[in-house]
């Protein structure tokens, strides 16, 4: 398969393969001691047609032990069980809840017990936090420090409400974190050049940005809309929040320019399942 990496950008993902299931990784992110972490792909699952083939989705009309099989396999090529994900409910809110033991399972293994929840943190070892992709943005974060993780679903709604840096703040609040102590990951999402919105949502990054957001976020085109980059808004974002330039990696790659190895909304006009962001700390 064909993988286009962005052009201009060196890849700040690999990709990896194991018990048969094709998955991405960050290398800034692997290199800190204790961290489970992954994105999946299409690749390795067992759901046909349109969610074909790793679909982890209970809700676009898969059918349900398809979707148990593929959050198996997915676990245990990363070495964890399904019943350790604790999985968002996701609104396209700035909301970020502090998960604990309790959750483990949540949203995947047993049903959902909290609602309108796109961000979550949480210190417990064990505890993979999970959450669900077609083209929005997924924001890891690792204290490698205080030993304390976040993983937030960051759409355009999610970006305006700088659900990263609320995630950011709930870390520093809930576990003493450090922003300078902080790894930030932007994961596969819609690249600027295939991310095409109209003046509306420019009109309310310009209200949360400031008037001056269009020289490094958007641009307008002849037919009057406007390609706008989630990654460099969300990378803003991180920095305002405190951390360190050198310690955030971006994806390099898009999920809309690569609709046969990640599932994209756009580019499948809705006909489709979802990708997978994992993230937490191991045990042991």
């Amino acid at each position: 398969m064909n993988i286009k990496w962005h052009e201009g950008a060196a890849p700040h993902m690999k990709i990896n393969e194991s018990k048969g299931v094709t998955y991405l990784t960050f290398p800034a992110l692997e290199k800190l001691p204790g961290i489970t972490h992954g994105f999946s792909t299409r690749l390795g699952g067992v759901s046909g047609g349109i969610w074909s083939s790793m679909n982890l989705s209970f809700t676009r009309g898969d059918e349900e032990s398809a979707v148990k099989e593929n959050f198996r396999r997915f676990s245990a090529a990363l070495g964890f069980r399904p019943e350790d994900i604790a999985a968002s409910s996701q609104t396209h809110t700035a909301n970020v809840r502090v998960m604990t033991e309790k959750d483990r399972g949540n949203g995947v293994t047993r049903p959902g017990s909290y609602e309108d929840v796109d961000g979550m943190v949480t210190d417990v070892p064990g505890v993979i936090l999970a959450t669900f992709y077609a083209d929005c943005v997924p924001l890891y974060f690792v204290d490698p420090v205080r030993r304390a993780v976040g993983l937030s679903h960051s759409g355009w709604r999610g970006t305006v409400g700088r659900i990263g840096a609320v995630t950011v703040k709930k870390m520093q609040e809930v576990y003493g974190s450090k922003p300078k102590d902080i790894y930030g990951a932007i994961g596969p999402s819609i690249c600027q050049d295939c991310y095409e919105v109209s003046e509306d949502v420019i009109l309310e990054f310009q209200k949360a940005f400031g008037s001056d957001a269009g020289k490094s976020l958007f641009y307008k085109k002849e037919n009057g809309k406007y390609q706008l980059d989630l990654w460099e808004a969300n990378r803003l974002i991180m920095e305002e929040a405190g951390l360190l330039p050198e310690h955030i990696s971006l994806p390099g790659i898009c999920t809309c320019c690569n609709p046969e190895f990640l599932f994209s909304h756009r580019a499948s006009k809705g006909k489709r399942g979802n990708l997978g962001a994992f993230l937490g700390l191991s045990e042991g």
